[in-house]
């Protein structure tokens, strides 16, 4: 993720593209999913509001 794993609010497709290919991806609870893609960082369980963005904070949780 560019900016160390941080995505402003709207980059859909950035948010699919990055999330295929990471390892730490996790699915969210269905009703916490805000893109219409599955895969995406917009809907991991890792991911956390930031001002007009979210961020990875997978880092921050043990296997």
């Amino acid at each position: 993720m560019s900016d160390k794993n941080k995505l402003p609010a709207d980059d859909w497709q950035g948010g699919h593209e990055i999330a295929l290919s990471c390892s730490g991806f996790a699915q969210d609870v269905e009703e916490e999913w805000l893109a219409e893609e599955v895969i995406s960082c917009y809907n991991c369980r890792y991911r956390r509001f930031i001002g007009a963005g979210i961020q990875c904070v997978k880092s921050l949780f043990p296997k």
